[in-house]
């Protein structure tokens, strides 16, 4: 991770909203001859008694399987927007190189796994959760036919984790001057997609970069 503590978010609040914003999570983790495995999945995000758990499933007999079985050591990681920034943004000589805006979440921990009582809860949670709560529709676990579910158990094999590190960059041009910084907020503004929310982000962040 990139490691400077003026590219940090102290409040934990803050941190744990974005992972629930972002909740499609790249998984990395290695085997026991060092392979390393990775896989993009949705996790839920749960907070009990002070701790924070991630819950998931991953399909079985792939890599990832394997790697966890050998090894439960994991970890998730949480990304949302990004940008390129441009050195002409900046203030002064304009001969400085360019860089990259985003945030990332960083989560470690064990892998355990679920049994099929805790799958199956598993997907009830995860589906309706992902449908907005709304117990009427036709693809939430409860409104799915048996048979179909039965099969689909046996093709994944739930975890869940306790997360037992948690680390984050916020790579948002806090380094940069004040000027500088409005100026890269208005050019990524007037792009689309990414850009513009990294800039819309930026401009809310501003007082706690520059306060005044």
């Amino acid at each position: 991770m990139y490691n400077y503590p003026h590219y940090k978010e102290e409040d934990k609040r803050l941190v744990i909203d974005f992972m629930r914003k972002h909740p499609f999570v790249t998984m990395v983790g290695a085997d026991a001859k060092g392979r390393v495995a990775a896989t993009q999945i949705p996790v839920l995000i749960e907070e009990r008694d002070d701790k924070l758990f991630l819950t998931g499933h991953i399909a079985k007999k792939m890599d990832h399987e394997r790697t966890f079985a050998e090894n439960p050591k994991a970890l998730l990681i949480f990304t949302g927007a990004h940008a390129y920034v441009s050195g002409t943004y900046y203030t002064g000589n304009l001969q400085q190189a360019s860089t990259w805006n985003y945030i990332s979440i960083h989560a470690r921990g064990e892998i355990k796994w679920m049994d099929e009582g805790g799958l199956r809860n598993l997907l009830k949670k995860l589906s309706l959760h992902f449908e907005n709560n709304n117990s009427a529709s036709t693809t939430i676990y409860d409104n799915l036919p048996a048979e179909y579910t039965d099969k689909l158990i046996k093709a994944i094999v739930g975890f869940e984790m306790e997360v037992t590190e948690l680390e984050n960059v916020h790579k948002l041009s806090q380094n940069r001057d004040e000027k500088s910084y409005d100026n890269i907020v208005k050019e990524l503004k007037q792009q689309d997609g990414d850009a513009k929310e990294i800039g819309e982000l930026m401009e809310l962040r501003k007082p706690n970069v520059f306060p005044s």
